[in-house]
């Protein structure tokens, strides 16, 4: 194996032994918190242009199997883990976690201490970085410039219907993950996934009994010029927003968001229901937060809240059948203390049936 390196903008210097694809890699650097789940964390496009930390010690050692990816083709720039096993044990494993990377053109680097790694950008906050067979420095990074808007490359390019006996949900899809289809699906939906910039009026072509708004990556003020028709959709139809979708929708009624230190990412957040004061353990993977003070009262109640940073993880429209969750309820990797949110949903479109409430 390769001699690698992660350089941060900051000017710290990471080594390993460079595994996957061995190319030149350039990303914004984030660690996740959980034991398992590397399979469907790298395969999640809410991770696109990130490179990611695994905090666990070892990774690879249930391999990968054929029935866990989030989505079709990996859209993360990179893997930095510790120890790395090339020796998986699992009946379902079909190859190991390097050979996912290769495959996928994905460059990784292992042998790396993750510990100080996870503490340098708790301290830096969330950092660019390169990796490369070569030591770096600063100058080696490239100039300031926009960003790709991810969100578009990781969308859906046309409408698909997945087609069932239950209510028809329209999956709005800004980088969604496949274990929310599933989760739709067993509950008997018809799903109908369509671009990130579908309209209102071609949403409502569809006659959906519900709208769903995805997770996916970056900033969500990259789609303010989406808001309009995100409002208009969300006054028509009920509608659940899971984490980006989430932001989105809080956006579309004038709230603001902001970009945390290092963001939460893991399988292990509690998160307090505020209506029972019940705390659940959820999945979680974003950078950015709905500003409690930009909520207007007379249109949001607050449902969730993080128990860690009491940032806000729901809201629920005080008018219309719209709530959303910070969180992922369908969870893959992660707990389902959560799941009944989906569920609940489900049972919430299928009692209104066709009844549609005026649009204000």
């Amino acid at each position: 194996m390769k001699q690698g390196y992660l350089t941060l903008e900051t000017g710290e210097v990471f080594e390993g032994t460079l595994i996957g694809s061995c190319n030149d890699s350039f990303g914004e650097v984030v660690f996740n918190t959980s034991m398992t789940g590397y399979q469907e964390i790298i395969t999640d496009p809410s991770y696109a242009g990130q490179i990611i930390t695994f905090c666990y010690p070892i990774i690879g050692n249930y391999g990968v199997n054929a029935l866990d990816d989030e989505s079709i083709t990996p859209s993360l720039a990179g893997v930095v883990i510790s120890d790395l096993c090339e020796t998986p044990s699992h009946y379902q494993s079909i190859e190991k976690f390097s050979e996912k990377l290769s495959k996928a053109g994905v460059s990784g680097l292992a042998g790396v201490d993750t510990r100080l790694l996870v503490k340098t950008i708790r301290s830096r906050g969330t950092v660019k970085a390169i990796i490369s067979s070569e030591k770096l420095d600063s100058s080696a990074f490239p100039a300031p410039a926009k960003q790709p808007f991810w969100v578009a490359q990781v969308s859906s390019k046309k409408a698909v219907t997945y087609k069932n006996n239950g209510p028809h949900v329209v999956l709005m899809d800004f980088g969604y993950k496949k274990s929310i289809l599933t989760a739709l699906l067993e509950e008997n939906c018809t799903v109908t996934v369509v671009p990130y910039n579908t309209t209102f009026e071609q949403v409502k072509a569809l006659s959906p009994d519900g709208v769903l708004l995805s997770n996916g990556p970056s900033d969500p003020m990259e789609l303010k010029s989406w808001l309009p028709e995100i409002k208009k959709t969300t006054e028509h139809f009920p509608t659940l927003g899971i984490c980006l979708g989430h932001q989105l929708i809080a956006l579309a009624y004038g709230a603001k968001t902001t970009k945390l230190a290092y963001g939460h990412r893991g399988a292990n957040h509690p998160v307090k229901e505020l209506l029972t004061g019940k705390v659940k353990i959820t999945a979680q993977n974003h950078s950015y937060v709905v500003m409690d003070e930009s909520i207007d009262k007379q249109v949001f109640e607050i449902t969730y809240r993080n128990v860690n940073d009491q940032s806000i993880e729901g809201l629920k429209h005080v008018h219309y059948p719209i709530q959303t969750v910070q969180f992922h309820p369908e969870a893959h990797p992660g707990p389902s203390d959560t799941a009944h949110i989906l569920t609940d949903f489900v049972k919430q479109i299928s009692s209104l049936g066709e009844t549609r409430y005026a649009i204000r």
